[in-house]
């Protein structure tokens, strides 16, 4: 009886609530990035163009404040027409996102137009990890290649399904509802913070934003 008393009050400290995002652009804050309503392919949706491929580009939700738990989103993502080849569509979900003195935020992206390419280790870094502004793409791939990086398939500017598990120190990455995760991080590099959740593109990208499930556990 102790020990189911000691479970109960442990289970009354968890609070899990879950729900879904409507996207609008005036919810948000934009940091270099051009937010607008519209519906693409089918799906009601927001549309994000960066103003500075130099800078981070993102659109930071006002209202929700993430530590653990579980984010949902489909995005669709491609290069805009006349950029440079460089570009790969990059497109993704920024979590425990802090925009205080310097901006830090942790985040699993993809390069779509990378996951049909004849060259393999170009579609290895179809899908990333990485935690800004310390452990960026570059840093994480030349200390530990591979590591935070894999294959999926995919095709740019068609819509795509991210899934994001977060347990403290821990995440898991789904793409396309695949029942197995695509990338796992045992090591995130932000420890056990807490912040905003941000939509996210890198330079050169067209990208679309749909159907954001939000179910928190703090």
């Amino acid at each position: 009886m102790r020990y189911l008393f000691i479970l109960l009050i442990s289970l009354s400290t968890v609070t899990v609530y879950g729900q879904s995002i409507k996207l609008f652009s005036g919810d948000m804050d934009a940091i270099n990035v051009k937010i607008t309503s519209t519906n693409y392919r089918g799906k009601n949706c927001v549309r994000l163009i960066g103003s500075d491929y130099n800078a981070t580009e993102m659109a930071v939700l006002k209202k929700i404040v993430f530590k653990n738990g579980t984010i949902e989103v489909d995005v669709s993502g491609d290069r805009i027409p006349g950029t440079d080849i460089s570009f790969r569509g990059f497109i993704g979900l920024a979590f425990r996102v802090q925009t205080g003195d310097s901006l830090k935020y942790e985040i699993f992206f993809i390069r779509p137009t990378l996951a049909r390419d004849e060259n393999q280790l170009r579609r290895n870094h179809a899908v990333q990890y990485m935690a800004a502004p310390d452990y960026t793409w570059p840093v994480l791939r030349k200390d530990t290649p591979g590591m935070y990086e894999t294959y999926a398939d995919m095709v740019p500017g068609e819509w795509i399904h991210l899934k994001i598990k977060v347990e403290n120190q821990k995440a898991w990455l789904y793409v396309n509802n695949a029942s197995q995760p695509t990338l796992i991080v045992n090591d995130l590099k932000l420890k056990n913070s807490n912040g905003a959740l941000a939509l996210w593109i890198g330079p050169g990208t067209d990208g679309y934003f749909s159907n954001l499930n939000v179910s928190s556990q703090q």
